[in-house]
């Protein structure tokens, strides 16, 4: 397998993992539409570098942390649940900036709350085992070669978050600040519904 077969798999994989529908989605549509694109993108980039880091652990096969993963899998879920109910309930109740302000504000915040938030999901380090197999490419390689496949899975993934932002941004002028208002409660309601459901998730899997 070639260096650029190697990396248009890891894209694959990337994008696999951050396509489906998940409350980093959400936040992301979210504050791309009251904050702007760079508020989505450093949404995206902060959802990317988890996803690259439980790449990495799936990539380089690196057990024991995997095996931590899923003992400790029912606290992860836990607390990664009461944080999407805690989230959830302030987009719902938290009035949005208007749109007409143009004023910045820091956005580390954005990236190190999406950041966090993906990493709560423990199951995502076993998905990429799954989908490294599929695509071939559960086997061992040199080291160069894994950092290549994980270089992948962030441009795959990256490439999603920015294809998402700037979607979203297209439409943000159809959108008034009543319309936001009624798009913050969705979105409230939303994350605390993918909350609600981890934490039925944690309990199920302990029984």
């Amino acid at each position: 397998m070639n260096d650029l077969e190697l990396i248009s798999r890891g894209i694959l994989a990337g994008l696999a993992i951050s396509a489906p529908v998940g409350p980093v989605n959400v936040l992301c549509i979210s504050r791309t539409l009251s904050k702007g694109r760079t508020a989505g993108l450093l949404s995206g980039l902060g959802a990317a570098a988890a996803d690259t880091v439980y790449g990495a652990i799936a990539g380089f096969s690196i057990s024991f942390v995997i095996q931590f993963l899923i003992r400790e899998e029912f606290w992860i879920r836990l607390c990664g649940g009461t944080l999407l109910i805690a989230i959830g309930i302030l987009y719902y109740f938290k009035k949005p900036p208007s749109l007409a302000d143009n004023s910045r504000n820091s956005t580390h915040p954005e990236f190190i709350s999406a950041f966090f938030l993906n990493l709560t999901n423990p199951t995502t380090v076993l998905s990429f085992l799954a989908l490294l197999a599929a695509l071939g490419m559960g086997h061992h390689r040199a080291r160069w070669l894994t950092v290549l496949l994980i270089a992948g899975i962030f441009c795959g993934a990256m490439l999603w978050w920015i294809v998402l932002a700037a979607a979203t941004s297209h439409f943000r002028e159809r959108f008034d600040d009543k319309a936001m208002f009624w798009m913050n409660r969705i979105a409230g309601l939303a994350i605390g519904g993918f909350g609600i459901v981890t934490v039925a998730l944690s309990h199920w899997h302990v029984k």
